[in-house]
Order: structure tokens, then C-alpha cells, then sequence
């Protein structure tokens, strides 16, 4: 699935705090000191959100265009943002086979970390791909984060600039 775009609404609320809703998922709010604290623990929210989604198989909504969106009366609207989610990579079953006692290792582990034992296989997983990208010769690891690119690279000056002298290379 394709990165999904949802809009969201900053609004002021009593004593100087802020917060953040997302009119495609109801109840999926935020609230925070400052502007910046607010729509990060937005961002945060609909994440969860969106993977709560996942994992009770039902589809993401439709994104409401920002000029459909329905205030609430009495909502101080500071702002409109856009929040950008990646549905989470559907998970896949695999059999492994692994001495009884390292499976009983990671179960005790996982069990301090409140995990399940194949979220804890997933972390460690992800972890040593991290540390041990793999052989020297292929260079530097895979960047961890997703660039999504907006735009292309511009190859002739607009017509606005002026044309400058070319110097010699030395």
C-alpha cells in the first residue's frame, strides 16, 4: 500500500494548551504545551491508529479533502496539517528452527519487554540488519527512514536568471 495523506486540525484550547484531530479517524486526538509537542504526539497517534487498523485487517479510509472538513462549533482553529503514513508491511509466517534454549531466552525477554515473541524476532532482526549491513564492499547501510521525492531535479536556468560568464577550469 502507498503512503497516505491525512489532514489534521490544530486548534487552541483553554489555558494556553493545543490540540489535534484527524477527521477520518475518529477519537484518534492529541493535545500538548505547544504547537510543535501537539502535532508531534499527533503524528505518533495516527500511526497507532493506522496500525490498529492492520491489525484487525479493516482498510484505511479515504482521506477528506481539507475544504470538506466539518468544524465542531466552538473549535478555535489555528491551523490545517497534513500528516503523511505508511500502512505497516503486512506480516508473513515463517518457520525457523532454533535451539530450545535460545527460544527460552527470548521468550523470558520478551516477556520483561512486554512483547510477543515474534515482535521481539522482529526487533532483533531489524537491529542486526542495522548493525551488520552486510559485507564491507557494499558500502553504507540502507537509511532506516523513507524519502518520498516530490520533485525532479532542474536542469535548465528559469528565464528570470541572468546568464553568468563561464570561467576556465584551471
Amino acid at each position: 500500500m502507498t503512503r497516505r495523506l491525512y489532514p489534521a486540525v490544530l486548534e487552541r484550547g483553554s489555558k494556553g494548551t493545543f490540540g489535534a484531530w484527524f477527521p477520518d479517524f475518529p477519537g484518534c486526538v492529541a493535545g500538548g504545551k505547544s504547537q510543535e509537542e501537539t502535532i508531534e504526539k499527533a503524528e505518533r497517534a495516527l500511526a497507532q491508529a493506522v496500525d490498529g487498523l492492520a491489525e484487525n485487517n479493516k482498510p484505511l479510509p479515504t482521506p477528506t479533502p481539507i475544504e470538506r472538513i466539518e468544524l465542531p462549533k466552538g473549535c478555535n482553529l489555528l491551523a490545517y496539517f497534513i500528516v503523511g503514513v505508511d500502512p505497516p508491511d503486512p506480516s508473513e509466517r515463517v518457520n525457523v528452527y532454533l535451539p530450545k534454549s535460545l527460544i527460552g531466552r527470548v521468550d523470558k525477554r520478551a516477556a520483561e519487554l512486554g512483547m510477543s515473541r515474534s515482535s521481539f524476532f522482529g526487533l532483533a532482526v531489524t537491529t542486526a540488519l542495522g548493525r551488520f549491513p552486510g559485507p564491507p564492499w557494499h558500502g553504507s547501510p540502507e537509511p532506516r527512514s523513507k524519502v518520498h521525492k516530490t520533485g525532479g531535479l532542474r536542469t535548465e536556468k528559469s528565464s528570470a536568471e541572468k546568464p553568468s560568464a563561464k570561467k576556465p577550469l584551471p
